[in-house]
């Protein structure tokens, strides 16, 4: 089954995404436009329609198109002086009232007459502070500006007007300001298109970008608790193209880690049985000095190939992780330590640390746990690995500092176990290069060495997603072991 994958380039997709922004862009501005336009020829209508309405209630002219006027019947019992707008029977009820008034200031036949206007609805006033000054203003396009006002709500009103000595009449149009007149407001839909629009383009390079950050989390924990580092072929081909090449070259890095360990141990064990006969055959000579130096020879150079095979081993990353007690694995250390007689000494877990997430309820920062358990700082580690950098961390205390004091300090994100020495405090610049393979101090004359133990100590950091520091105190030089907590 061939399977055809679209937009799989990042090229292709910024360009889908383009595309998709300038429609949702356009068609959300054809939207609102349009929506914009028929009110306004639905505003400018009802205007018209006011102005010919004024024309007809002063007896110039028929009702225009859409409305319909209707002399009322004044209710019986009342007089004018005393007549009200409620009293009409053919009015809903209850109702509210909007009332104007336009008098005309033009010398004609209604000059100096007032015309009354009631506007009734069921639901609403009118904001009559909304239409402009009535100064300099016709009094048609007085009429006009408030039928503009009812056809701008979705109502159905009825229109009651009388000039001053004249009948009330009844005006109804609910083709011009009923709520059936008004045109669809398209406008929230024109947001919602485009707010669409937004959320699935930002989403599309959300996911985008969250592969590529995943893709360089990965690549930074270079294979931590995971065994053999292996990257996912997956989002835009630029990144399957990149996962793709790292998966060959650590495939082939991998390999010859292998093969030059299984070289080094081959190595290591076929010097074995020279290095056995060189022992007895220099058990022969006579002369102790010489005997010892020939000795001392031999353990030097079967030293250095365990360390680099142990080096090597210790890159290959082939222990497979799995959760122990850390506080646990430093006391047994620390008690093989002292079974033998060696100044090692385990210090008191401090209080445990715990990051407090910041949030609108709380001023965020570290809460300490004074009932936590110090043997439940768990971790997930190589237990032989980590074991065999600690025990290189204070065997260099032991060699280069007399003694070493062994403590342990943890938060919710790291664990840091730390090695102090009493050897003198050495120079902040030296501290770092020590980390190099084949770099000793400058007092490595008068101890055996390889130079390769601290470099074993922070590869196997690296593995556990931390790192290995250095820093001086008032007696000598504290190493910090920091691993990550998962």
């Amino acid at each position: 089954m061939i399977r055809v994958r679209v937009l799989s380039s990042l090229r292709a997709r910024a360009i889908s995404w383009a595309v998709v922004a300038l429609l949702t862009g356009m068609v959300s501005a054809w939207l609102w436009m349009s929506s914009q336009a028929a009110w306004r020829a639905h505003l400018d209508r009802a205007y018209e329609t006011g102005l010919f309405l004024y024309q007809s209630l002063g007896g110039d002219g028929p009702p225009p198109p859409g409305i319909t006027i209707t002399p009322m019947e004044e209710p019986t019992g009342t007089t004018r002086a005393t007549m009200r707008v409620q009293d009409f029977p053919d009015l809903p009820s209850p109702a509210l009232l909007t009332s104007m008034s336009i008098i005309s200031r033009q010398e004609s036949q209604m000059t100096g007459e007032r015309l009354q206007l009631h506007v009734v609805s069921r639901n609403l006033r009118y904001p009559l502070a909304r239409l402009p000054s009535t100064r300099g203003i016709p009094p048609a396009a007085q009429l006009g500006e408030l039928v503009k006002l009812m056809a701008s709500y979705c109502d159905d009103p009825i229109l009651i007007a009388r000039f001053e000595q004249g009948k009330w009449q009844k005006i109804e149009g609910p083709g011009i300001w009923g709520c059936s007149a008004a045109p669809t407001d398209m406008r929230l839909v024109a947001l919602a298109v485009l707010v669409g629009g937004m959320i699935f383009v930002l989403a599309r390079i959300a996911d985008t970008s969250s592969r590529f950050r995943n893709f360089a989390e990965t690549l930074a924990s270079r294979g931590s608790f995971g065994g053999k580092l292996e990257f996912k072929e997956t989002g835009p081909d630029e990144l399957r193209d990149i996962a793709r090449a790292l998966n060959e070259y650590v495939s082939v890095e991998q390999d010859r880690l292998e093969k030059r360990a299984l070289v080094l141990s081959g190595v290591s064990h076929d010097l074995g049985t020279p290095a056995t006969r060189l022992r007895l055959r220099s058990a022969l000579i006579e002369d102790e000095e010489l005997r010892a130096r020939l000795n001392a020879d031999i353990d030097q150079m079967t030293g250095m190939i365990e360390s680099v095979l142990t080096y090597t081993r210790s890159e290959m990353n082939a222990e497979e992780p799995r959760r122990i007690s850390l506080t646990a694995l430093l006391a047994s250390i620390v008690a093989d330590y002292e079974d033998t007689g060696k100044p090692v000494t385990l210090r008191e877990t401090p209080v445990i640390e715990l990051d407090r997430t910041r949030s609108v309820f709380g001023g965020g920062g570290m809460v300490s746990l004074s009932d936590e358990d110090p043997r439940r700082i768990l971790v997930t580690a190589r237990p032989v690995s980590l074991e065999r950098a600690i025990n290189n961390l204070i065997d260099n205390a032991l060699k280069y500092g007399r003694r070493a004091t062994v403590y342990l300090k943890a938060d919710s994100m790291t664990a840091s176990i730390i090695i102090e020495d009493e050897g003198g405090a050495m120079p902040d610049d030296a501290l770092p290069r020590l980390i190099a393979p084949f770099v000793r101090g400058e007092n490595a004359s008068f101890v055996k060495g390889s130079g390769l133990g601290l470099t074993i100590v922070s590869t196997i950091a690296l593995q556990h997603g931390g790192a290995l520091e250095f820093e001086s105190w008032a007696k000598g030089t504290r190493a910090i072991l920091k691993i990550r907590r998962t």
